[in-house]
């Protein structure tokens, strides 16, 4: 399932060609590793090329540690209660230094690190003979679509941005372009992508993008834009077209083990394994793991840095099941203290260290089969599934006036879970659109809370975008009184970068 970790081996020697160096050193051959103009020249090149773009995800500033304090925490989901008064700071908008590193310049640093790599086998493997000329296309289909899911990222966290489309060298002076040309561009790759990637891959390639993953990419870069008719058209194809070879599992909490991986609900997932237990360098025994699990567990457990909202948990109370139960997605999705109580779950008999007040996020969580976390989880992570789809063409119907239309998509979530229809349960909100979109953003949290997406939520349905808004958030996520109009909906640039580059301007409210 997990054959694409070990193909990752070759950093050791394509590591060389991605570290930085200063100027004086250019004419330096490093003996131990291969130089640019000796690399590119064969199949295998191409292959470890592409597969150095995928290895960034088991990088610290990406989804191996930081993206989830960044997309979670600083959402209203989530928050920090850490004794690292700054990276907890940056979970609240207390942005200080702009130069921190675990708080912005790390995740700043892996995304252009990740373009870099795709760049690189854009520039180099067309001029690469290949036996196959299917293979060549769809690695630089797989390079677009992973450059593409780097700029998104950037677009929602810090907006106007620089592009970077060609390989860099250490002194270069990229151009900061505007969030609606990051944009433009996220929807070009795509586009070009869809034509090349596969619809499925064989068994020892899974983890890598297909067709369906983007569409769902594109689907999201269209809604985040409010452009509604091309995000129904790329939906279309997930749900009711071509593409639409993806369901939801029985049982919800597979989504979140390392059973049942890569199953009919995953439409883009992360491949993590714990068979490497090295750093997040590129040595030959770089881990390929996520630690999110270690900074999210409960105090006694792991390092307890990101905590629930117990919002959510009132939320999931609030209705019940068909047979009168509490909704069983509550189970897998957060640890709080009557968890034992509500559903008799002993969480792998562990000791747990909380208020009675306190929620912490269980997706992802090991407790199944083990009492304590550590940095090397192998728990693949959903970064896209069947569910969110769904409940994203919703919307999307919903925003072009199809609201009665809308309704199946969401009773299709909501039916896994035993809960009635939502027409049943809510008969007031008819065919109202605002009244099915506030329906609707309590069914995205009952669903997807701490998948990381919430950030995007907030800010595409423009609750960051108003202080009225923004003081009812504030009201179940106190962290939101420190929230500015105009400023917090995206992230300072790293002071450093502005300083180095004539070219790129700090967001002027900061």
């Amino acid at each position: 399932m997990k054959n694409l970790l070990f193909k990752i081996a070759f950093l050791l020697i394509f590591g060389g060609l991605m570290i930085s160096c200063q100027e004086e050193e250019l004419d330096l051959d490093n003996p131990n590793a291969l130089t640019t103009e000796q690399f590119w020249k064969s199949e295998r090149d191409a292959q470890l090329g592409i597969n150095s773009v995928y290895a960034m995800f088991y990088k610290d500033g990406s989804f191996q540690r930081w993206m989830y304090f960044r997309l979670d925490l600083t959402s209203d989901e989530g928050f920090s209660q850490s004794p690292w008064v700054e990276l907890a700071d940056w979970t609240r908008f207390q942005y200080i230094n702009y130069n921190f590193w675990e708080g912005n310049v790390v995740t700043w640093r892996d995304t252009y690190k990740a373009i870099f790599r795709a760049n690189q086998v854009l520039a180099n493997v067309p001029d690469i003979e290949f036996e196959n000329p299917q293979d060549k296309s769809r690695i630089l289909a797989e390079a677009k679509f992973l450059r593409a899911l780097h700029y998104y990222y950037a677009a929602l966290l810090w907006e106007d941005v620089p592009l970077v489309l060609e390989p860099s060298e250490p002194g270069d002076l990229h151009q900061q372009v505007s969030v609606e040309e990051i944009w433009a561009q996220v929807e070009k790759d795509l586009n070009e992508a869809f034509t090349d990637l596969p619809v499925t891959w064989d068994a020892d390639q899974v983890g890598r993008a297909t067709k369906g993953a983007a569409k769902a990419m594109l689907a999201k870069t269209y809604m985040q834009q409010h452009k509604w008719e091309p995000a129904k058209d790329a939906l279309e194809y997930l749900v009711i077209g071509e593409g639409a070879n993806y369901s939801l599992v029985d049982n919800y909490k597979d989504n979140f083990t390392h059973y049942n991986e890569n199953n009919e609900e995953s439409v883009f997932e992360i491949q993590f394994g714990d068979q490497r237990r090295g750093g997040t360098g590129e040595g030959a025994n770089a881990a390929v793991s996520s630690t999110r699990a270690q900074f999210f567990a409960p105090r006694g457990i792991g390092w307890s840095d990101g905590q629930a909202r117990f919002w959510q948990i009132d939320l999931f109370k609030e209705e019940a099941t068909v047979d009168g139960n509490l909704d069983p997605r509550l189970q897998h999705s957060f640890f709080y203290p009557e968890l034992e109580e509500d559903f008799g779950d002993l969480t792998y008999g562990r000791s747990w260290e909380w208020g009675e007040d306190e929620a912490w996020f269980r997706k992802g969580a090991r407790d199944y089969y083990r009492n304590n976390e550590d940095y090397y989880s192998e728990v693949n992570y959903r970064l896209i599934r069947y569910a969110d789809i769904l409940l994203r063409y919703a919307e999307v119907l919903n925003e072009l006036g199809n609201t009665a239309e809308a309704y199946q998509y969401v009773d299709m979530v909501r039916a896994r879970s035993n809960m009635a229809p939502l027409a049943e349960a809510y008969p007031s909100i008819g065919n109202d659109q605002d009244a099915f979109l506030e329906r609707l953003k309590i069914e995205r949290v009952l669903e997807l809370s701490g998948e990381s997406v919430r950030w995007g939520d907030l800010k595409r349905w423009g609750d960051l975008e108003s202080q009225a808004a923004v003081d009812q958030i504030a009201e179940r996520d106190p962290d939101f009184n420190n929230f500015e109009v105009g400023k917090h909906h995206r992230l300072p640039i790293p002071l450093s970068d502005v300083q180095n580059n004539p070219n790129l301007d700090q967001h002027p409210e900061y």
